[in-house]
C-alpha cells in the first residue's frame, strides 16, 4: 500500500513539473489556447481582465485626416531697433528704406472635415498669411484656399483641391464628459505627426481671453505649439473638438490645454461654407458683467445680470430704446447670468427674430423688444 502511495505521489508532482513548464514556455499547447478556426487569435475586450489596452484602432482611423498646415507670409523687418513710442515707430515705417521685406513661416495643423477637401483649422494658424500649403499624412501636397474665418471663435476654414481625401468620422452631437479619455493629434514643433492621450479635464471653459465667444473643452493631452488647428478625438476616433491653445508660462504643454467642442465647430464650419462667414445675433450693445461694487451701487441683491456700458448709434438696442446703465436682467424670459451668457445665447437668433428683454433701469422694470440685427464681421488686420 505505502509503495502504491509513493507511485502515486512522484506521479502528480511530474505531472504538475510538466504543467508549470509548458504553461509557462508554450501556453498554446494548453487545451482552449488554440486559435479559432478563422486562423485569428481572439483578443479580450478593452477593459476586460487581462486585455491589452491600446487605441491604436482610434489613431488609425483618424490620422489621415489630420494634415500639416504651413504658411508664409511677407513682413516688414526694421533694419535698426525701434523706439518704444508707438508714434515714432510707425513713423519710422514710413521712411523709405528703414525697413527690409522678408518672408517668415509657420506650421500648424487642420483636420479634413469633408471628403471634397474642406479643412477646419484655427484662425490664429492662416491668419495673414500669403500663401497657405497644406501636407496629408500620405505624403501628398497641395496649396490650400482661404473660404472664411471667424476670429471671434478663432476658427477658418481651407478648401484643397485632392481626390480620394479622409475624412474625420463628425459626429456634431455627441457628448463627451468629464473624465472621457480623449487623444491630441497634431504636429507639435515640427516634429511630425504625433498623439498625445489624456482626458477630458473639464467642459464650458470661457473667460480665458482667447476668444470672443469661448466654450472650450479643457483636457490634459498634450498639446503644444504646431498642435493648433489639429483633432482631439475619442477612443472611436471621433472628430472632439479643434485643438486651440494651451496655458503655459514655458511656452510647452503643462497639462492644460484646450479644443473647441465639435458641434459648434460644425455650425461656424457650415455658415462658412454657406456665407463666407458666421451670421451671428447682435443687439448692438456692449455689456459687463455686474461686479460687486456695481451691485452695491445699484442696490441689488445680487451680481447676476449685464449691464450696458456702450450703446451703438442706429443699432438695434438704440431703436428700442435701451440706455447705458441699463440692467438686463432676463433674454426670452431666462435669467441672464453673466455677459458671456448674454452674448453666447444671441449668437445662433436670426436677424430680423425679436428678442424679449426684462431690464431694470433706476430701480424700475422694463419690458423691451428688440428686432435683432447681424453682428458686424469682424475685422481682420491689414495683410
Amino acid at each position: 500500500m505505502r509503495r502504491l502511495w509513493l507511485i502515486f505521489a512522484q506521479t502528480v508532482t511530474v505531472c504538475l513539473g510538466v504543467l508549470f513548464l509548458v504553461s509557462t514556455l508554450r501556453p498554446d499547447w494548453l487545451p482552449g489556447q488554440d486559435e479559432p478556426s478563422g486562423g485569428t487569435a481572439v483578443l479580450p475586450a478593452p477593459g476586460a481582465a487581462g486585455a491589452a489596452l491600446s487605441y491604436a484602432p482610434a489613431v488609425a482611423r483618424a490620422a489621415p485626416s489630420v494634415v500639416n498646415v504651413y504658411t508664409r507670409k511677407h513682413v516688414d523687418v526694421p533694419l535698426i531697433p525701434l523706439p518704444p513710442d508707438p508714434g515714432l515707430q510707425q513713423l519710422l515705417r514710413s521712411v523709405p528704406g528703414f525697413t527690409q521685406r522678408r518672408d517668415s513661416t509657420s506650421l500648424g495643423s487642420g483636420v479634413i472635415v469633408r471628403a471634397d477637401g474642406y479643412i477646419l483649422t484655427n484662425n490664429h494658424v492662416i491668419e495673414s498669411a500669403d500663401s497657405i500649403e497644406v501636407g496629408l499624412k500620405d505624403g501628398r501636397q497641395a496649396a490650400a484656399k482661404l473660404v472664411g474665418a471667424d476670429p471671434e471663435s478663432d476658427l477658418a476654414v481651407l478648401k484643397i483641391d485632392l481626390d480620394k481625401l479622409p475624412a474625420i468620422v463628425f459626429d456634431p452631437e455627441q457628448a463627451v464628459r468629464v473624465g472621457d479619455v480623449v487623444l491630441a493629434i497634431g504636429n507639435p514643433f515640427g516634429v511630425g505627426q504625433t498623439t498625445t492621450q489624456g482626458i477630458v479635464s473639464a467642459l464650458g471653459r470661457n473667460r480665458l481671453g482667447i476668444n470672443t465667444y469661448e466654450d472650450f473643452i479643457q483636457t490634459d493631452a498634450a498639446i503644444n505649439p504646431g498642435n493648433s488647428g489639429g483633432a482631439l478625438i475619442d477612443t472611436q476616433g471621433r472628430l472632439v473638438g479643434i485643438n486651440t491653445a494651451i496655458y503655459s508660462e514655458t511656452g510647452g504643454s503643462l497639462g492644460i490645454g484646450f479644443a473647441i467642442p465639435s458641434g459648434p465647430a460644425h455650425q461656424i464650419l457650415n455658415q462658412i461654407i454657406e456665407h463666407g462667414r458666421v451670421q451671428r445675433g447682435w443687439l448692438g450693445l456692449e455689456p459687463q458683467d455686474i461686479t460687486p461694487d456695481l451691485a452695491r451701487a445699484f442696490h441689488l441683491k445680487d451680481d447676476r445680470g449685464a449691464i450696458v456700458a456702450r450703446v451703438f448709434p442706429r443699432g438695434p438696442a438704440a431703436r428700442a430704446g435701451i440706455q447705458v446703465g441699463d440692467i438686463l436682467q432676463s433674454l426670452d424670459d431666462q435669467p441672464v447670468r453673466d455677459s458671456f451668457d448674454l452674448l453666447n445665447r444671441l449668437a445662433p437668433m436670426k436677424a430680423g427674430s425679436t428678442a424679449h428683454l426684462q431690464v431694470l433701469r433706476r430701480g424700475k422694470t422694463l419690458a423691451l423688444d428688440v428686432t435683432v440685427g447681424l453682428r458686424p464681421a469682424a475685422r481682420r488686420p491689414a495683410q
